[in-house]
């Protein structure tokens, strides 16, 4: 079958030919229809090799939807023929955090050596793949996988984000949103569905804030020196009671750390560099800001998203590519070309 594979530290990855995949024990084997393309990709594909621990050659796509065409012994939960979304951060289905749908947040999955799709374990991008458990399956009925599979992950992680800091959104709050992209254009959507809050939402050109504003934002500040002071005229002297920072570069973390009120949360979702560490203390920053580095989501906050998603609340922009041009899709990413979410559709 085909596939697309990170082989060698530091080159771009390769669609090549490799055998299809049986399913053993326990295990679903899916005829991918749809999968993701994500700046995680591009963020383990940039690590030296000495800080690279995922394996090669490496599937990669941790963003996969399929449709069941065999199971392995002992699997008698999911039927041939359904169309399914995976759940990518696989747990060991038994510890504290798992047992509350947590897998994302698994105490055993490193010390027993589990990985996620396209993260350690071979992922969508390729014509079938391999599924741990049926348990990491969620039907999605006639939803269209191509539009729906960004929700396994572009859409858990801000869902997951949100839910946690819900309460803090009241009438008359704000909540900012830097980066409009992928994850931010969801989460946009999300915020306005789930909160009364006011929806400010920055990025860097203003194609991306136009963007944002059909997503839903009430307000679009350009992400540039002057940012914080802008956001700052919107919110007032309360600041902002939530800041999703999708970026996570050290200037996006200045900027969100400069807009939180008092009592905020500051939830950093991008995977850069940055550190908020510098503004934590006595005298820097408001106070009892929280700053949190969630990850992925819980099994039961995809089927809540799965089921919005049926309610028609969600428009997922995508950018399809076939198979074949998948690689183009990785850098379509890296220039900065993209609009909303690449999804590679192995029957295009």
């Amino acid at each position: 079958m085909k596939a697309i594979q990170y082989r060698r530290i530091g080159a771009e990855p390769e669609l090549v030919d490799i055998p299809s995949p049986v399913p053993g024990p326990g295990q679903v084997l899916l005829q991918v229809t749809a999968a993701g393309v994500c700046h995680s990709d591009a963020f383990i594909m940039g690590l030296p090799e000495d800080r690279y621990g995922y394996g090669l050659p490496l599937t990669l796509g941790h963003e996969g939807a399929g449709r069941v065409v065999e199971v392995g012994p002992g699997v008698d939960t999911i039927d041939l023929g359904t169309d399914v979304v995976v759940y990518g951060p696989w747990g060991c289905g038994m510890c504290w955090h798992c047992a509350q749908g947590m897998e994302n947040y698994c105490s055993r999955a490193a010390e027993l050596g589990i990985r996620p799709p396209g993260l350690g374990a071979p992922g969508a991008l390729a014509e079938y793949m391999i599924v741990d458990s049926a348990r990491h399956l969620v039907p999605i009925g006639d939803l269209d996988p191509t539009t729906t599979v960004p929700l396994t992950d572009a859409g858990l992680t801000p869902y997951h984000a949100i839910k946690r800091s819900l309460a803090k959104l009241r009438a008359g709050s704000t909540a900012v949103v830097i980066g409009s992209g992928g994850l931010g254009h969801i989460a946009i959507q999300l915020l306005r569905h789930l909160s009364p809050a006011r929806v400010v939402a920055l990025d860097v050109s203003q194609t991306k804030l136009d963007f944002a504003r059909s997503s839903g934002a009430h307000e679009t500040v350009l992400s540039n020196s002057d940012a914080a002071g802008e956001v700052r005229k919107i919110t007032g002297s309360a600041g902002a009671a939530l800041v999703l920072d999708f970026v996570g570069l050290q200037p996006t973390l200045d900027l969100s750390m400069a807009v939180a009120g008092v009592g905020s949360d500051v939830t950093i979702v991008g995977v850069g560099d940055g550190q908020a560490a510098a503004h934590v203390g006595f005298f820097r920053g408001a106070y009892e800001t929280n700053v949190a580095v969630p990850y992925w989501g819980a099994r039961h906050e995809l089927m809540e998203l799965i089921d919005l998603a049926h309610q028609g609340i969600l428009h997922i922009e995508v950018e399809r590519f076939s198979l074949d041009d998948g690689v183009e899709a990785y850098r379509r990413m890296a220039a900065g070309t993209l609009q909303g979410r690449a999804v590679v559709v192995p029957g295009l």
